[in-house]
């Protein structure tokens, strides 16, 4: 989770912001080139939904085919 969260806010999706208190408080939230993302993932979010027995059972056969 760390090595992604670095890697995000590297490529400027998200904003890393560090609390002064104790114990250590971190906030991460979507700077506005990772809004632009909300809407292409939330489509993607929803086709999955909508092929996920399609998926599954491609899933299924192939492990079948390996076994």
């Amino acid at each position: 989770l760390t090595q992604t969260l670095r890697k995000l806010e590297k490529n400027g999706l998200v904003k890393r912001t560090v609390y002064p208190v104790v114990p250590p408080q971190v906030e991460y939230s979507l700077t506005p080139l990772g809004d632009t993302l909300i809407e292409p993932l939330a489509s993607l979010a929803q086709w999955s939904e909508t092929h996920f027995v399609e998926i599954e059972t491609a899933r299924q056969v192939r492990e079948s085919e390996n076994s």
